[in-house]
């Protein structure tokens, strides 16, 4: 199967991490701030959502999608994001899997 549109248009990716049951107060205000952040300040981040598993909920996955590579590197310099893994990171149980995907399906969207 070709992947050639993968690396083209807009960067799809998710985060997914798993923090302690100690640290998920923190962990959930320090998404809520962090995510109003991107909202406001990052015009190339097309979409930032943080999804908590049901069935678990010390459970996360950030759903981004940034404009182009140049939009995914100001949104991976940002001094918001310093802020925000030096809180996340100690709770994590794991280190954070990221994830980068393209699109399949429809086509007629970029």
């Amino acid at each position: 199967m070709s992947t050639s549109s993968i690396g083209q248009g807009p960067i799809r990716q998710l985060a997914r991490y798993k923090v302690g049951y100690d640290g998920l107060a923190r962990c959930l205000s320090a998404i809520r701030e962090y995510v109003a952040w991107v909202h406001a300040n990052e015009p190339g981040t097309l979409l930032y959502e943080v999804w908590q598993e049901h069935d678990d909920p010390t459970s996360f996955v950030h759903v981004c999608v940034f404009r182009d590579s140049a939009a995914d590197r100001a949104h991976s310099a940002s001094p918001a994001l310093q802020k925000f893994t030096s809180i996340l990171g100690p709770e994590c149980l794991a280190p954070v899997e990221f994830l980068d995907y393209g699109r399949v399906a429809p086509k007629d969207e970029p």
